[in-house]
């Protein structure tokens, strides 16, 4: 199964030394890039928001933060979707994906089916593609509405949030429970 392939393969590829790559990369951009970015959105969303930064927002809400963005900051978004926001959901996943491969593959049996929890940052990267995307073509299309894909974003940040979030707790509870287990061989 191509699942149980790609994941065996992520915790062969994920040693220490790659795995610590990964994160001193996901640092760097994090304290690097985030704020110059994060500084940039408030400079065009002001007070109303960023789709991206949020985890619960409808059609309606997306349209009165375009309309807010004014048109250098809906220009400004797009720019940023896909410049940006290209490579950090790649950093993230890059980090997560290594981290808990590396973490799980000391702690469970090589036949485990926990080791398949490696996967869950992939799909938190593809509904971030899928939000920029999305919230891209609603912006760049602005003042004309364009429905399917304003209805489709907040479902795309929604997922995204859910499994960005639910592969930090993964890694966090894999992390806690290194310190207590040990693979038995």
């Amino acid at each position: 199964m191509f699942l149980r392939r790609l994941s065996r393969t992520l915790v062969e590829f994920s040693k220490a030394n790659v795995t610590l790559a990964a994160l001193v990369i996901f640092l760097i951009f994090s304290v690097i890039v985030l704020p110059r970015q994060s500084a940039a959105v408030d400079a065009y969303s002001g007070s109303s928001g960023s789709p991206d930064l949020s985890l619960f927002y409808s059609p309606n809400d997306l349209y009165h933060m375009v309309e807010q963005y004014g048109s250098a900051g809906r220009d400004a978004y797009v720019h940023a979707r896909f410049s940006f926001d290209l490579v950090f959901p790649i950093i993230y996943t890059l980090f997560l994906a290594t981290a808990i491969s590396w973490i799980l593959g000391i702690i469970t049996p090589e036949a485990s089916p926990w080791r398949m929890l490696n996967l869950v940052p992939i799909p938190g990267m593809l509904f971030d593609f899928f939000e920029n995307t999305t919230a891209s073509i609603v912006i760049s299309r602005y003042p004309a509405l364009s429905p399917i894909f304003a209805n489709l974003a907040p479902v795309f940040t929604f997922l995204k949030w859910a499994f960005v979030g639910g592969s930090f707790l993964i890694l966090f509870i894999s992390g806690f429970a290194s310190l207590f287990t040990h693979k038995k061989n």
